[in-house]
C-alpha cells in the first residue's frame, strides 16, 4: 500500500482513546517513542503470518493467552515465566492432541490499553474519567490519577522491552526445551489435569528416548531445544502504534513495531474508523474481533480493507459471542467469508462474552460458560465444514481466584482471596490447563472425523 502513511488514522473519526490535555507532552513522548528501537522485527512479523497460514489450512493451531490488560505495579520476573510455562504447557496438550505445530502468542509486552463501556465510572457518588489502561491513566479512583498522561507510553514501551528480553531468552535459552518437560510441572497442583500432563509428559519422554536409540539427539536438535514465541495486543492507543511504527527496508512496507500481531477491538472496528485506517497499512498479522453486532456487509467491508490482496495468514477473525449464542452468528458470518472466497484464521475468545457480575459484586467468568462457548465454536465449524484454527484466553500463570468453577471449584465467596486483575477476569493455571485438555479433545475429534472421511 504504497500511498499509505502511517498518520493517516489522524484523519478518521477516533473512538475509544484518550483526549490529552497537554499537547506540548504528547508530542514530546511521540517524538521520543519514535526514535527508539522497535520491540519487534519485520522478519518475526512475516514468520508468525506464514504459520498462521498453516493455521488457516488445518496444519497448525494458534494458542493466544495472557493478561487482559498488563499492569505497571504488577510487573515482575517470576509473573513473565509463569504464563510462559502454563502457555508451553497447554500447547504441549494441544500438540499432542491436534498433531500439529502450535503456534504460542502471548498478550504481552503491549496489552496496556483497554476499551471501556462507559467513558465515566462512579463509585461513592463521585463520577470520574474511567480507567483505560496503565498506559493511558492510574486505576487508583482519584481526579488526578484518571487525568490521560502521555508519559505512560514511555514506561509502557520501558516494561514490553524488558518483558520481550526475558521472553526471548526463556524461548532460546533452554527453559522451553522438550526435555524438560517434567520440570514444568514443578509447584503445579496435584489435581487431575496435572496428572494428565504428567502421563503426556511421559510418553513425549518415551518418544525422545526412542529417537535416542533411534540416532536422533533430541539435545543437540534446535526444533526440540526451542520455540517460536510471539507478542500480542490490541491496538487501541494509536499514537504509541504510530510512534513505534517503522518502514522495513528489505519488503519497503510499514511494520507494526510494538507487537508480532495487533488486532482490532470489537468495540473499534467500525470500517470507516481510525482504527482500521491504521491496522491496513501496517504488514504485521490482524486480528479482528467479531461480536454478536457485527453485520455480514460490515465483514465484507472489513475483509476488503484489511487484507486486499486475500493473503493467506494476513487476517484472523476472533469471534466472541457468549455461551448458546455461537449458533446464532457464527455460520452466518462463515457464510459472508465463503461467499467472499476470502482466507482467514477462524479462532474463538470464549472470555468476552461470558462475563457476569457476581452476587458479590466481583466481576467474573463462569469457567463452564467458556468450556460451553469453546464446544459451540468447534460444534459449528465441524457442521459448517470450516477450519477452527485457534483459540484466544484471557489468562495468567499466577494462581488468582478470578473466574468461578474449574477443577479447584473457585465459587462465587472465593473470589475475594486472590482477585488480582486491573480489569477483566482471567483463568489461573490450573483452569487453562483444563481448557486446554478440551480443546486437545475437540481437536483430537476433528482429526479423527476427517481421517474417517478420507478412508472412506
Amino acid at each position: 500500500m504504497s500511498d499509505w502513511m502511517k498518520s493517516d488514522w489522524r484523519n478518521k473519526p477516533r473512538i475509544q482513546m484518550p483526549d490529552y490535555t497537554d499537547a506540548v507532552a504528547l508530542q514530546a513522548v511521540e517524538a521520543q517513542l519514535a526514535k527508539y528501537p522497535p520491540l519487534v522485527f519485520a522478519g518475526e512479523a512475516r514468520r508468525l503470518k506464514t504459520q498462521l497460514a498453516a493455521a488457516s489450512r488445518g496444519e497448525a493451531f494458534l494458542l493466544q493467552g495472557g493478561d487482559c490488560a498488563e499492569a505497571f505495579d504488577q510487573f515482575n520476573a517470576d509473573m513473565i515465566r509463569d504464563t510462559f510455562k502454563v502457555m508451553l504447557q497447554m500447547a504441549m496438550v494441544l500438540t499432542f492432541g491436534a498433531k500439529v505445530p502450535v503456534i504460542k502468542v502471548g498478550r504481552m509486552a503491549g496489552q496496556f490499553a483497554k476499551p471501556r463501556s462507559a467513558p465515566t465510572e462512579t463509585l461513592d457518588g463521585v463520577e470520574l474519567p474511567s480507567y483505560r489502561g496503565d498506559i493511558i491513566n492510574d486505576l487508583a479512583f482519584t481526579s488526578d490519577s484518571r487525568i490521560p498522561d502521555p508519559k505512560r507510553m514511555l514506561q509502557a514501551y520501558t516494561q514490553a522491552a524488558a518483558t520481550l528480553n526475558l521472553l526471548r531468552a526463556f524461548s532460546t535459552g533452554g527453559y522451553a526445551d522438550m526435555n524438560r518437560v517434567h520440570s514444568w510441572t514443578l509447584g503445579f497442583a496435584d489435581t487431575a489435569e496435572a496428572e494428565k500432563y504428567r502421563e503426556i509428559a511421559n510418553r513425549i519422554q518415551d518418544t525422545i528416548d526412542f529417537m535416542a536409540a533411534a540416532g536422533i539427539d533430541a539435545n543437540t536438535t534446535h526444533e526440540f531445544s526451542t520455540v517460536d514465541f510471539y507478542t500480542s495486543h490490541e491496538s487501541l492507543l494509536l499514537e504509541y502504534e504510530e510512534a513505534l511504527t517503522r518502514l522495513d527496508t528489505t519488503s519497503g512496507q510499514w511494520l507494526a513495531g510494538s507487537g508480532h500481531m495487533i488486532w482490532i477491538g470489537d468495540r473499534t472496528r467500525q470500517p470507516d474508523g481510525a482504527h482500521v485506517e491504521f491496522c491496513k497499512g501496517v504488514q504485521n498479522p490482524i486480528g479482528l474481533k467479531c461480536g454478536p453486532s457485527m453485520e455480514v456487509d460490515d465483514l465484507k467491508r472489513l475483509m476488503a480493507t484489511l487484507n486486499p490482496e486475500n493473503e493467506a495468514g494476513r487476517l484472523t477473525l476472533i469471534s466472541r459471542f457468549g455461551a448458546g449464542k455461537v449458533g446464532d452468528h457464527l455460520p452466518r458470518l462463515i457464510k459472508a467469508v465463503q461467499e467472499e472466497g476470502a482466507d482467514v484464521v477462524w479462532v474463538c475468545d470464549a472470555m468476552h462474552g461470558n462475563t457476569i457480575k457476581s452476587a458479590t459484586g466481583y466481576k467474573t467468568r463462569p469457567f463452564q460458560q467458556v468450556l460451553t462457548e469453546v464446544r459451540e465454536f468447534f460444534g459449528v465449524h465441524h457442521a459448517e465444514g470450516t477450519i477452527p484454527g485457534g483459540v484466544h484466553f484471557e489468562m495468567t500463570g499466577s494462581n488468582v481466584t478470578e473466574c468461578t468453577g474449574g477443577v479447584h471449584a473457585v465459587s462465587e465467596e472465593d473470589l475475594k482471596d486472590r482477585y488480582h486483575t486491573a480489569c477483566d477476569p482471567r483463568l489461573n493455571a490450573s483452569q487453562s490447563l483444563e481448557l486446554a485438555f478440551l480443546v486437545a479433545e475437540e481437536l483430537s475429534a476433528l482429526r479423527g472425523k476427517a481421517h474417517n472421511k478420507v478412508a472412506s
